[in-house]
């Protein structure tokens, strides 16, 4: 059984090593203010200023930080042996009032579920993926403050809480 103290880089190798260093998307304004952003892989995203036919691009950042942290943990758990059934970020920023409103903080809840779920390497995952493998956190801007829970839960349809 891995241990969360034997996931280091050599058990984490090969973890982001096809990442590419280079990324080239593109932007291409539609109409009134509404673009569609493609990745190099030819994945589509609408962006809608009013929110009528896509998402702010703050929304989606907030969605990238999620995924992000998200792949991190799910995949640190998982080398640490624990067996997830359900797993969910939950996440509201709080914008300074100000141009530039740049996210000032963020407060994220991890809910989960499944069988072996341990708090102190559930705190470890989420620390790695923060200080370390995180590439969106580690580009946002420096002061902005992180809270990160998590919850664990009952693995039913309903959620229901049964952890802190």
């Amino acid at each position: 059984m891995t241990d969360f103290r034997d996931l280091n880089e050599e058990s984490l190798k090969g973890y982001k090593e096809k990442i590419n260093p280079s990324v080239k998307v593109s932007l291409t304004w539609d109409k009134d203010l509404i673009f569609t952003g493609r990745t190099q892989e030819g994945y589509e995203m609408e962006f809608d200023a009013h929110v009528q036919w896509g998402c702010k691009p703050t929304d989606s950042l907030l969605l990238s930080l999620a995924g992000c942290m998200g792949i991190d943990i799910v995949m640190f758990l998982q080398k640490m042996r624990m067996d997830l059934s359900k797993f969910r970020i939950e996440m509201v920023g709080k914008r300074n009032p100000s141009p530039p409103q740049y996210f000032k903080s963020v407060d994220m809840v991890i809910h989960m579920a499944g069988d072996n779920l341990n708090s102190r390497k559930i705190e470890h995952a989420v620390t790695l993926s923060r200080e370390k493998y995180c590439s969106v956190y580690n580009s946002l801007r420096g002061d902005i403050d992180l809270n990160v829970r998590y919850v664990i839960e009952g693995g039913g349809p309903d959620w229901e809480t049964q952890g802190r």
